[in-house]
């Protein structure tokens, strides 16, 4: 895990893009020029690793999506970046009969089967392209990375793998396989990517965590054995099979810990995605431009919206996107008023120069400003970009401060801090919740919901009556408290989760892992339990072998910034420590709490 899986991706993702060959170091010879067509899949994938500069550098000169009406380029090669799904094998062979491109590269975001590689055969016979089809190749790339150390499966279609999908009351069989062998083959791709490494898997949770251990189990056992395809081996064999540094790979059920996702939370990437329309690392903003009023008769004005991608590059965000957004918002002033120092230097160096000549001592002060005028001009270019940024964090801290004051986030962050972690409370929930200007009615849903699920003893029928009252009259939908109070009585795992609840949503899964991270550096297998199961891909029977330095945690049924961040802080406090998060999809509180909305009214 010396790469972080950003890089990794990137790499594979630039590799396909040069043909399947590795990028030219050489940046002064010109790129072949080519059209690469993607499906929605393909499109979240390269979105957040790759700016259209920079696939321009790599010769990309359209990027169009497959189902698009597309022109015919003759004399320019494609590459296609898809999921091998019927509709659009189908628009393949379409194109492949249209004639569209000079040449087909056909890159396939999962493994294609046999039966669909031999339709796209059939359909370049008959258009007389075989010679045209110049590679297919499976790449093995299909989850998103957000960060240098997490990813999610999905964002297209991730309702089909969703923690409503997985739970609802009426899920078949045959529905719970075709999610297992849909998040197993994300999975797998992961692993692939990752590199030569198979790692170690433990599961905590119900039995979906378990039936998808096994299939992943078998999935990763049978490639590591099949020696001529394997995909685990290479130039790193001997560093990845045979290490004792393997990645332990810790599997987790969204049911251990229902609270953490409903939590109104206080650091600035969290905060943007609870408040803001924030998906794969855009964030859309709503100006209020509309706010204005509109003359009598008048259509309202629509609201302007601006778009702004928060990426690696943004130095001011990788360095607060955890910080508590008090501190963002210092810092975004302390930036402000360096480049308006800076600023106002570059001013007054093009005043001294506009002096006229006669004056001696205006000529000497010329002299000595001419480099410093010179050296302003040379980091222009940067000055630009710093204001830029600033902009930006300006506009997106100042939406999410609107928010905090018109909803008292403030307020519901705290008090769900002490819920949480069992510290006296200033004031009663039913003041908090029945407080007109406190808060949505999605937010007095969320407090009410995390008391519930933190509380020792569930109220009495008497006051949970009373607290109903309340959250009715100001507006709320108790279909999520339908669905908490069957999780709550039903769940397998409800003394646990109650248990890391309870112990504050800072040290939620910090607590959790940190035993996990203890198994990792003692290199030892722990006791299987109820709870717990080990499997080991490389092994056929034995001891699994564990690395002591890095972890992979997954959620199944979905995952938040929140237990992101924490795993990150945790990191920081472990030196040398490595853990990446990742899980099925990536909801918002007010996306989570739809969810169980629907498995509530069931």
């Amino acid at each position: 895990m010396a790469a972080s899986v950003r890089e990794r991706q990137t790499v594979a993702l630039k590799r396909m893009l040069n043909f399947n060959a590795p990028p030219l170091k050489n940046t002064a010879v010109e790129p072949v020029w080519k059209v690469l067509v993607y499906d929605w899949f393909g499109q979240d994938i390269i979105s957040p690793l790759l700016s259209v500069k920079e696939l321009r550098d790599m010769g990309i000169t359209l990027h169009l999506l497959l189902h698009s009406d597309r022109d015919p380029i003759s004399d320019v090669p494609a590459v296609y970046f898809v999921m091998p799904t019927e509709a659009n094998i189908e628009r393949i062979c379409q194109d492949l009969r249209n004639q569209l491109y000079e040449s087909y590269y056909l890159n396939f975001i999962s493994a294609i089967s046999r039966s669909k590689l031999e339709d796209i055969a059939s359909a370049a016979l008959a258009a007389n392209a075989v010679a045209q089809v110049t590679k297919v190749y499976d790449q093995y790339l299909n989850f998103i990375t957000l960060e240098d150390d997490m990813f999610v499966l999905c964002h297209q279609n991730k309702h089909l793998i969703s923690y409503q999908a997985i739970n609802r009351a009426d899920l078949q069989d045959t529905d719970m396989e075709a999610i297992m062998d849909t998040i197993v083959d994300s999975l797998f791709c992961f692993f692939v990517t990752l590199g030569p490494i198979a790692a170690c898997l433990w599961g905590s949770g119900g039995f979906s965590c378990w039936f998808l251990l096994q299939k992943l189990d078998k999935k990763l056992r049978e490639n590591l054995r099949d020696a001529r395809n394997s995909l685990f081996t290479g130039d790193n064999m001997a560093s990845g099979q045979f290490s004792f540094q393997r990645p332990l790979f810790v599997l987790v059920d969204r049911n251990i810990d229902m609270a953490t996702p409903l939590h109104h939370t206080w650091t600035y990437q969290a905060l943007i995605h609870d408040v803001l329309d924030f998906q794969l690392n855009r964030v859309v903003i709503e100006e209020g431009a509309g706010a204005e009023p509109s003359p009598a008769g008048a259509r309202p004005k629509k609201k302007n919206k601006k778009t702004y991608d928060l990426t690696a590059a943004d130095r001011f965000w990788q360095k607060h996107k955890g910080s508590p957004f008090p501190e963002v918002a210092e810092s975004v002033q302390e930036e402000l008023d360096t480049y308006r120092a800076q600023e106002d230097e570059v001013k007054r160096l093009k005043s001294i120069m506009g002096l006229e000549g006669e004056d001696e001592g205006a000529i000497s002060m010329l002299s000595d400003n001419t480099a410093k005028l010179t050296s302003a001009v040379s980091s222009l270019p940067e000055l630009l970009e710093k204001k830029r940024l600033i902009d930006l964090h300006t506009n997106v801290a100042t939406a999410v401060l609107d928010h905090i004051k018109s909803r008292k986030l403030d307020v519901y962050f705290e008090y769900e801090e002490k819920l949480m972690s069992k510290s006296t409370l200033d004031k009663s929930l039913l003041d908090v919740i029945s407080d007109p200007d406190a808060g949505t009615a999605e937010d007095k849903m969320r407090l009410f919901l995390i008391y519930y699920i933190t509380s020792q003893q569930a109220p009495s029928e008497s006051d949970l009556e009373q607290y109903k009252k309340v959250l009715l009259d100001a507006g709320c939908d108790l279909s999520p408290l339908n669905y908490i109070k069957q999780w709550k009585l039903f769940s397998r795992v409800m003394n646990t989760g109650s248990q890391f609840v309870m112990e504050g949503v800072k040290n939620l899964v910090l607590k959790q892992h940190v035993s996990l991270t203890k198994e990792c550096e003692q290199g030892r297998r722990g006791p299987e339990t109820d709870e717990y199961r080990y499997f080991d891909p490389k092994l056929l029977r034995g001891k699994p072998v564990s690395g002591g330095e890095s972890a992979i945690v997954f959620v199944v049924g979905g995952g938040n910034y929140i237990e992101y961040q924490n795993l990150v802080d945790y990191t920081k406090v472990k030196q040398g420590k490595k853990v990446i998060y990742g899980c099925s999809e990536l909801f918002s509180a007010a996306q989570f709490i739809r969810q169980l909305s629907q498995l509530g009214q069931k």
